[in-house]
């Protein structure tokens, strides 16, 4: 499967992979996992920026109902269900931008490394 041969690939060694089950299911046994999350109404209010940035037309409504129904499918489903890894640390950006997000996953991992 795709999951194996992605598994077998050196050239993942020390990567950093986003994806919705990549500490979950594709590399369960990563050194640091983090489950990025905020509220649907942030993540389609971000979203809804997104699109007016390029010129196109967002209803925020119609986005916050496909971001939850998409949420709903996505931890209901019954192969490799949407959620946070055991020993994943949980980390809320809903008042973050990326760059402060990025500053704090390296911070996490900087005094992991530290410790160990």
């Amino acid at each position: 499967t795709l999951v194996e041969e992605v598994r077998k690939s050196e050239s993942y060694l020390g990567a950093v992979l986003e994806g919705r089950d990549i500490g979950t299911v594709v590399f369960p046994d990563a050194e640091f996992k983090f489950y990025v999350d905020a509220s649907p109404e942030i993540r389609a209010k971000r979203r809804m920026l997104q699109l007016q940035e390029r010129g196109e037309n967002a209803n925020f409504e119609k986005i916050l109902t496909a971001l939850r129904k998409r949420d709903f499918q996505d931890q209901n489903r019954k192969v490799a269900p949407l959620r946070p890894a055991e020993d994943a640390l949980i980390v809320d950006t809903g008042n973050l931008s990326a760059d402060q997000v990025l500053e704090h996953l390296v911070a996490c991992i900087g005094e992991e490394k530290n410790v160990s």
